[in-house]
């Protein structure tokens, strides 16, 4: 079964319209059922709700991500189908956004917005939505999902406590960023359509970009990495409201040096030539637009900037922190040690990797590397390299060796493989097979130090608990690799994984690199 959670305040003039799009759905293989949870409605919303048959949860007015909540704790389906109130869904809708869950590896899908109203400032909106759906055609997985059009599976949603209700406005982004820190697949179904009102006025378009921008400063505390990027925004609108802050300080820097006046007009003039190709869209899509496409531009930054810098200094009382994770800071001291140690280490290494070369090649003639994918940061696949250390043809040769593998849960190691060679037992003793994987540290695969690197099929049997480990990089030494390496079971490893990522710091790592050699020379867990 799938069910269909809307949330609802004093919405008399749509949900009527919403409900009869949404159960009059039609090419699906199985039931679903409507939920509508009222949230403090004060304009007779429940009455219309009861009307329509729909199942009706009443709530005092807590927010949006309250009520979605609620609704999906009484849910029965196993999917569950999110909507808002202001949205009509096309007859189809039910159906496209299911589908991706045919695969069992997705746990979450994004749908789209069309619109049918004439306003030239919906019409802007509008193909700004058309402009990221454009970027997330291009891309297998996504990390943005947002809830006018989405669906979960109702287990991973709710083993992730929902959504965030500290958070308004973007409460969604937030619950499909904390899934994607944990390797979860999520995809774009472009079918799964809902008609929506956007914004026909300025100021109400200012408004609400405003507090997305205010709320979202607040988010960015948990998830700071999508500052930078996410599989939606484009890069475009991150660089306009920096040009455009810049713009504003030197504006005001003229009236003490009047070059700086002119530094301000080229900075504007660059705000608006980094977003030509969204200007192209409206050309060949929606000419008309165009008219209003300079101020709405100007607009949607400044509303932005000025949301994000009141989120900053001002930000709201609560603090329900729930994510795990580096800040923008260390991340990018860490950056700098693993390019630097990178660096380092390919030049330092190249001896005894030519040695070991030599050793491999005279055993048995075959190939001096191996490659083989690993899950990395928010486990997306990357191409881990190391010196071969077991016989051509060994990964075919894995299956009936796994009943005799040691250690429960999903980690896979034993000690006397029969597969590995006379060469690779020396290599793996003193890990010197490990030594090429600083070229996956100095393009940004992997880090000097994080979890282990985990083969893909390996991650995809964690649990949800186990999949907090994917919130770094992996790296070539850590918590696991000084403390017991292969005779740790997958508990003690996320025990002291999950402890390191919580508690980071640049200092720790410098610890567990000056661990590393001592851990190497006593070899314990080393097979």
């Amino acid at each position: 079964m799938i069910s269909v959670v809307i949330p609802v305040m004093n919405g008399a003039r749509t949900i009527q319209g919403c409900l009869r799009a949404v159960l009059d759905q039609q090419g699906l293989d199985e039931p679903y059922e409507v939920i509508v949870v009222d949230d403090g409605s004060t304009d007779g919303t429940p009455e219309l709700v009861a009307d329509t048959g729909a199942c009706l949860i009443r709530q005092p007015h807590t927010g949006k991500s309250a009520a979605r909540n609620a609704g999906a704790w009484r849910a029965a389906g196993g999917i569950l189908a999110f909507t808002d109130a202001d949205c009509e869904p096309d007859p189809y809708w039910l159906k496209h956004l299911t589908e991706p869950f045919k695969d069992p590896q997705i746990v979450g899908v994004k749908g789209a917005y069309l619109t049918q109203q004439r306003s030239l400032v919906a019409r802007f909106v509008q193909l700004e939505h058309e402009s990221k759906y454009e970027r997330l055609h291009r891309q297998e997985y996504i990390d943005f999902i947002d809830t006018y059009s989405a669906a979960y599976r109702r287990e991973i949603f709710q083993q992730n406590e929902g959504f965030e209700p500290a958070l308004h406005g973007v409460e969604d982004q937030e619950l499909s960023f904390r899934l994607a820190r944990k390797g979860y697949r999520m995809v774009f179904a472009p079918g799964a359509v809902v008609y929506h009102q956007h914004a026909e006025r300025m100021g109400v378009y200012f408004s609400r970009k405003f507090k997305i921008g205010y709320w979202k400063a607040f988010m960015l505390r948990w998830v700071p990495e999508k500052a930078l990027s996410d599989s939606y925004t484009l890069s475009s609108q991150r660089y306009q409201i920096v040009l455009l802050g810049l713009s504003a300080s030197l504006l005001l820097a003229g009236f003490f040096w009047a070059p700086a006046w002119i530094f301000s007009a080229l900075a504007l003039l660059l705000f608006y030539l980094v977003d030509l190709p969204f200007i192209g869209l409206i050309w060949r899509r929606d000419a008309p637009v165009l008219s209003l496409a300079i101020p709405l531009l100007f607009l949607r930054a400044s509303s932005q900037l000025l949301g994000l810098a009141a989120g900053l200094l001002f930000p709201p009382v609560q603090q329900h922190r729930r994510s795990t994770g580096l800040t923008l800071v260390s991340r990018s001291d860490k950056r700098l040690v693993d390019v630097v140690g990178g660096l380092l280490g390919l030049v330092l290494s190249t001896p005894l990797v030519l040695l070991s070369a030599i050793a491999i090649k005279l055993e048995d003639g075959g190939p001096v590397f191996f490659i083989q994918e690993r899950a990395g940061e928010n486990g997306r696949p990357f191409r881990v390299i190391k010196l071969r250390t077991m016989s051509v043809g060994s990964q075919d040769r894995l299956k009936p060796l796994l009943e005799h593998n040691p250690l429960h849960g999903p980690v896979f190691k034993i000690p006397h493989d029969p597969r590995v060679t006379r060469a690779g037992k020396f290599l793996r003793r003193w890990s010197l097979d490990e030594l090429p994987q600083f070229w996956n540290v100095l393009v940004g695969e992997m880090s000097l130090v994080g979890p282990r690197p985990e083969e893909t099929w390996v991650v995809a049997l964690y649990d949800d608990e186990q999949r907090q480990r994917l919130a770094v990089k992996p790296g070539m030494t850590g918590p696991m690799q000084v403390s017991g390496r292969g005779e740790l079971s997958m508990e003690q490893r996320l025990a002291l994984e999950l402890d390191y990522i919580r508690d980071y710091s640049l200092l720790h790592d410098l610890g567990y690199l000056m661990r590393t050699l001592p851990a190497v020379i006593r070899g314990k867990g080393a097979f």
